[in-house]
């Protein structure tokens, strides 16, 4: 028995709108952003349902991950116009994909050195798809491959100090005398300031706002279509994935006009977030979540040192490693934050178009690394 019963959609809901909020308050809040507001949300979601206010399982919940998180990965695809990336990234885009390869790899070292049983598989994939296209493939890589509630509840959790952990490595490594002798850069060095990136707010349009709803709702109803006609239903987010990105592409001048999408989109993966918090069991997240931190540390150590090794080895410069990792690990805005917090200004851009390339194709690195290795 719980407080708030399975049926009551209503209370459900707001407790769902309330954890999204704090969680977008933490990640501006001064102090709580040096977690996570992902973190915030995934244990006040946990503390609700192991302390019995809300239940493990409900018709709403329901609601948000077959309607919810579908929804939500076409509104973070729609700026990933592959022309545009090539044309703005040029060779710094392969410095990119060697980061992405290095990932894999250490996934895949992970997997062998630690035996985490079946989870191990899907846990790599995941990581893989996390760490090369962010939050959406993070959330379609664990969807694919079937990563249970409480498992992927655990999984992001345990990645999120690890993600500070990466931030917090490549702010520090140009700074490290040894690694700058060995590898040298072109760049102007400049004194580290503050990483906050200032950004004008997206106005809010009530047409743009439905014109997004209803675009990414349709390529959902289509991809699910698709997927039952030919009998792929386990992997409809990955048809959903390839449409987003088709429409993106084909029609890059009217999605370039968009200007709330991102935003809604990580609104929708934020009460997605929340949910997993309230399905989860605070005793078998607690289970799994320290080795989920061990094999993401893993992931990232072996990433880093490969890439200062190919950065020395095959002559790429220390700033186009830095942001291209960056890029990797912790994604376009915090790349482009450290780009020109640095004073690499000529590199804001091409990370952040890296980033969202990553975005385009971590979700399917993430399902092949799962399939290869199992």
């Amino acid at each position: 028995m719980t407080l708030i019963a399975a049926d009551d959609a209503m209370t459900l809901s707001a407790f769902l709108l309330v954890l999204t909020f704090i969680g977008f308050w933490a990640d501006n809040h001064p102090i709580a952003k040096r977690t996570s507001g992902v973190l915030w949300i995934i244990v006040g979601g946990m503390l609700l349902s192991n302390l019995k206010v809300v239940p493990f399982d409900a018709p709403t919940y329901g609601f948000v991950f077959s309607v919810i998180v579908p929804a939500a990965i076409p509104l973070l695809l729609f700026k990933a116009n592959f022309r545009k990336i090539v044309r703005e990234t040029g060779k710094m885009l392969l410095v990119f994909l060697l980061g992405s390869v290095t990932i894999m790899i250490g996934a895949a070292i992970g997997y062998l050195m630690l035996n985490l049983g079946p989870l191990g598989a899907k846990v790599a994939g995941v990581y893989t798809g996390g760490w090369i296209g962010g939050a959406v493939s993070f959330v379609a890589v664990a969807d694919a491959v079937e990563l249970t509630k409480t498992d992927f509840a655990a999984a992001i959790s345990a990645s999120a100090p690890v993600s500070v952990f990466g931030l917090m490595a490549l702010v520090s490594i140009p700074a490290i005398g040894f690694i700058r002798r060995n590898i040298p850069t072109r760049f102007d060095p400049a004194e580290a300031g503050d990483l906050a990136i200032e950004a004008e707010p997206a106005p809010f349009r009530s047409v743009e706002v439905a014109g997004l709803l209803a675009l990414s709702l349709v390529i959902c109803a289509v991809s699910h279509y698709l997927a039952e006609l030919i009998h792929f239903t386990s992997y409809t987010i990955v048809i959903v994935t390839c449409l987003s990105l088709l429409v993106a592409n084909v029609f890059p001048r009217q999605m370039e006009r968009f200007r709330t999408d991102f935003d809604l989109g990580m609104f929708l993966m934020y009460v997605f977030f929340a949910c997993i918090g309230m399905t989860t069991d605070a005793t078998a997240f607690i289970q799994s979540a320290l080795s989920l931190f061990i094999f993401g540390m893993a992931i990232l150590l072996i990433h880093f040192a490969l890439m200062l090794l190919a950065a020395r080895l095959l002559k790429i410069d220390l700033a186009e490693a830095v942001i291209a990792s960056a890029a990797n690990v912790v994604g376009p805005a915090p790349a482009a934050a450290i780009a020109s917090a640095r004073g690499w200004q000529s590199l804001v851009t091409p990370g952040v178009m890296c980033g969202i390339f990553g975005k385009s194709i971590g979700t399917f690195i993430g399902i092949g690394v799962t399939m290869l290795l199992r």
